[in-house]
């Protein structure tokens, strides 16, 4: 059980990751970093969502193989 759910949160944050790479190149955040230097907020949030699920999902993955 702890596995299938490390293994969905590491599929979550790639796809996570992936529309923030989609974001972070969007005439949108584009205008936002010409005008105020930096990416838009929603951008950054799916980064850190990304980034964040998957290494949870990793370490969930490196914890359950550890128990055995």
């Amino acid at each position: 059980m702890a596995k299938a759910v490390s293994i969905a949160l590491i599929a979550c944050g790639v796809v996570l990751l992936y529309f923030g790479g989609q974001s972070f190149h969007s005439f949108a955040n584009d205008m936002s970093r010409l005008f105020t230097g930096a990416p838009t907020n929603r951008t950054i949030l799916l980064i850190v969502g990304g980034v964040a699920a998957t290494l949870a999902g990793i370490t969930g993955l490196a914890l359950s193989s550890r128990r055995r």
